[in-house]
């Protein structure tokens, strides 16, 4: 008799289990206070491959040369199958000894271990049902009777105890999240140690956040700083930030100005809050890859000395769907296991409420850390009530500290309506970390907003031309990728572009281009005319600074945003100027209308300052009146249903999603100023397949479009398809990829905020 494998290649299946049942236990002590053998994710890891016992999956992974024969969804035969035994155990095992309570409280155990392959199910037409299929029952009547060995069967000491959940009812559904993310990453872990014996070492590395302290302060100690106002008030913004991190963790709002140097002090904010009270991990949650890029690269500077390897960088991912997932894709996602972690708000809240293994993965990662929300204002109104809750929930049982980081900050305390449906259950204790922030804003007034005498008058665009054409320096900002396709068409030649069909690498360059050339015309030595037209992706966290900027209408936030690219560093000898103008297009429908018309409610007489921050409280509640804040009914979804515990974790998931048109889809693009870098990487793709490292380098080459228009273009042969499923690659057509303009989707409109990961 030979001993189970758990994957080809002799991976002994008890060892495996055993490991799993530790390292998944290890993660979850961050939030399960009890003994490691007493512990549920230690039990979910013990018995998530019972079902690998049954002589025809022993069979077949020893005679399948084939990484992926552990994965359910690559086996044919329903004698192979393995995840509804261990499920099924648990719930027999824990009937036995704690009646029917523990058969009960076995059904968190059934949603881990039953879903570490499909991902979490709806318990009523989903798991409830998969469970008592007979097929089920036979795979763990197959599986006992192959004799498991006792340290498996029956492990002492764990009680189930539902009074223990983080939360209690209301936290139940992240509880099982978190632990079923205790359990995959384990899971995938120990597998990846088998198959790349010298991966884990690789893992290894990272830098601690004491190191990167230091770094920091010495960066900081470093720079040369001219004596100027704005630097001044810079300085008293990091050294309050510094000061207030000693305070006790859960929710702060970072309220400071663009142009403030609010990226550099909220790091210095996390850095210390993390020392102080023993933070694992610093993750930046930013709305717009540009921003991402951008900060990103101030992190490494900042941290150059102790080398590449400082962060993860994480934008979008080709997911693999269940069907298409192999062991390569399942090694290549992130788990966000380094110090620094720098994301957008899709993979941070999509993985929130996700059911799929490959985003749960990175869940337990984030208890203890520090999360900091860059421009705050962006939280995706449609999902703000289930958002809010789950970061009081972070902030009250996994030991999360939430910075609201932003210049607007949004109004996200508990608010009452006259119409009780609208209520908003809002974030607990919000403590301010500026000391005096209408004073700083006072401090830091460097424009004037020209507001256009009537709200229902539009301007049409030759004519918004015609006036951006007699600047000498000038930004304009349109609300969709469209718009500024026309806009920049009508303007001068050598006018810039900056849109999300440009990929990151491109955006980078442009705005490398644009700030070297502001500063040489600065300094005298470039006398050409700079204009740029840009989609709202620039206004959010972009370092630019010109004297004039032009905004299409839209909410009060993004005017606000809008004019921190204007006088950004104060240079100039009076105020710089922001003109709001109606545009020939209504905003498109949805959030991006609702904030346009509650604008207009909220400033309804043009001789008043927008950026008046005592408006801001106002204008967020009118929005936040105006839209529905649970849009698709996530909160009912996983409310869980004490007398049998079910929730529905797959229809939240597929529902959660902050890209709410349509799918999406990756474009590998033929980027002119990077071909060789691209095909270098494309061919290692092919070889290698899909790496972490390696979609990492890739994502700067991305671009993100509807799945729908990836088709018609596949069809048309402008695209090829991918070694990654959800991935395509630009085919090497002459003018596919503009040099100014980035992908051409020729008269598909696309809505810049549309696909953002």
């Amino acid at each position: 008799m030979h001993e189970p494998w758990a994957h080809s290649g002799g991976h002994l299946l008890r060892e495996h289990l055993l490991a799993v049942a530790q390292g998944a236990a290890d993660f979850s002590a961050w939030f399960d206070a009890a003994a490691p053998a007493q512990r549920w994710a230690y039990l979910a890891g013990l018995w998530h491959d019972l079902g690998k016992y049954r002589p025809g999956f022993q069979k077949y992974v020893r005679l399948a040369d084939n990484p992926d024969a552990h994965i359910e969804g690559k086996v044919i035969g329903r004698e192979k199958t393995h995840s509804a035994a261990g499920a099924l155990w648990a719930m027999q095992r824990l009937e036995q000894t704690h009646g029917a309570p523990g058969k009960l409280a076995a059904r968190v155990l059934a949603y881990l271990i039953a879903g570490h392959h499909a991902g979490l199910a709806d318990w009523n037409d989903g798991l409830e049902q998969r469970l008592a299929d007979p097929d089920s029952l036979q795979e763990l009547q197959e599986s006992l009777c192959a004799n498991p060995p006792d340290d498996v069967l029956t492990p002492d000491g764990f009680t189930p105890d539902l009074r223990r959940i983080p939360g209690g009812a209301c936290g139940f559904a992240l509880w099982v999240r978190m632990l079923f993310s205790c359990l995959v990453d384990a899971d995938f872990l120990d597998t990846e140690a088998h198959f790349d014996a010298g991966k884990p070492a690789r893992r290894e590395g990272f830098l601690t956040l004491a190191q990167m302290r230091e770094a920091f302060d010495a960066h900081m100690a470093a720079l040369p700083v001219a004596p100027t106002p704005v630097n001044t008030l810079r300085a008293d913004i990091l050294r309050q930030c510094r000061a207030q991190a000693a305070l006790a963790p859960g929710f702060f709002s970072l309220t400071v100005p663009t142009g403030g140097g609010k990226t550099l002090s909220s790091l210095a904010f996390a850095l210390e809050h993390a020392q102080a009270h023993s933070k694992r991990r610093i993750v930046y949650a930013i709305p717009y890859t540009s921003i991402i890029e951008q900060t990103a690269d101030v992190f490494r500077n900042v941290f150059q000395a102790l080398g590449d390897e400082v962060l993860i960088e994480h934008h979008s991912q080709a997911d693999a769907a269940d069907k298409d997932e192999t062991a390569r894709s399942r090694l290549a996602c992130e788990n966000w296991d380094a110090p620094l972690v720098v994301t957008t708000n899709v993979q941070l809240f999509e993985s929130l409420f996700a059911a799929k293994t490959l985003r749960c993965r990175k869940l337990h990662n984030l208890v203890g850390s520090v999360i900091v929300l860059d421009e705050a204002q962006q939280l995706p109104p449609a999902f703000l009530q289930p958002i809010l809750d789950v970061l009081n929930l972070l902030v009250a049982h996994y030991g999360v500290t939430v910075v609201l980081c932003t210049a607007t900050q949004p109004a996200l305390g508990s608010t009452d309506y006259f119409d009780a449906s609208k209520n908003l259950r809002g974030l607990h204790n919000v403590r301010e970390i500026i000391d005096n922030p209408d004073a700083l804003f006072d401090a830091l007034k460097r424009v004037h907003v020209e507001l256009p005498p009537d709200w229902t008058t539009p301007t049409p665009w030759a004519d918004i031309a015609a006036q951006l054409s007699e600047e000498d320096c000038v930004l304009a900002i349109v609300n969709t990728r469209k718009a500024a396709r026309e806009l920049q068409r009508l303007m001068p030649e050598g006018t810039m572009h900056l849109s999300a069909l440009m990929c990151g690498a491109h955006r980078k360059d442009v705005i490398a281009h644009i700030k070297e050339r502001l500063k040489a015309k600065r300094e005298g030595r470039d006398t050409r005319p700079l204009r740029v037209v840009s989609t709202q992706l620039v206004e959010a966290g972009v370092d630019i600074d010109f004297p004039v900027v032009y905004r299409a209408l839209a909410g009060l936030d993004s005017i606000a945003q809008a004019a921190g690219r204007c006088n950004r560093e104060g240079r100039m000898e009076g105020l710089g100027r922001v003109v709001v103008f109606v545009p020939p297009e209504r905003p498109p429908k949805g959030h991006l209308e609702q904030a346009a018309q509650s604008l207009v409610r909220t400033l309804p007489s043009a001789n008043l300052d927008p950026l008046n921050r005592a408006l801001f409280d106002a204008y967020f509640r009118d929005f936040y009146h105006a839209v529905s804040l649970d849009k698709h009914n996530v909160v009912n979804l996983l409310k869980v249903q004490p007398h049998d515990l079910a929730v529905k974790f797959q229809s939240a998931a597929k529902v959660f999603k902050l890209v709410e048109d349509e799918a999406s889809v990756v474009v590998v693009v033929r980027y002119p100023q990077a071909e060789d870098d691209i095909d270098t990487l494309l061919h290692r793709l092919a070889v290698q397949g899909p790496e972490r490292w390696l979609m990492r380098k890739l994502q700067r080459y991305t671009v993100n479009i509807r799945e729908k228009v990836a088709l018609r273009m596949l069809e048309e042969g402008s695209l090829g398809a991918s070694v990654v499923p959800g991935m395509y690659l630009q085919v090497d057509a002459a003018g596919l990829y503009d040099p100014c303009l980035g992908l051409h989707l020729e008269g598909i409109p696309i809505d810049a905020l549309g696909y953002v990961y």
